[in-house]
């Protein structure tokens, strides 16, 4: 799905985008120029990225469990 029209950033992107190190919305501005344009997509990149962020640390402890 795409978040940011402007400049053609998806789901996909966001996530990868966590996978190299973004924890921030001023990772993704500069990684991918998320909100850069007319900033309609903040919330939903916002929500993107938390949503990874915490998929990422869930992942992160059960292999630390294991």
């Amino acid at each position: 799905m795409y978040i940011c029209v402007c400049k053609g950033v998806t789901e996909r992107d966001i996530h990868e985008a966590v996978r190299q190190g973004a924890v921030r919305m001023r990772d993704l501005r500069n990684n991918l120029g998320v909100t850069g344009q007319c900033g309609v997509c903040a919330c939903h990149a916002k929500a993107t990225l938390d949503k990874m962020l915490n998929l990422e640390a869930s992942q992160q402890s059960m292999a630390r469990s294991s």
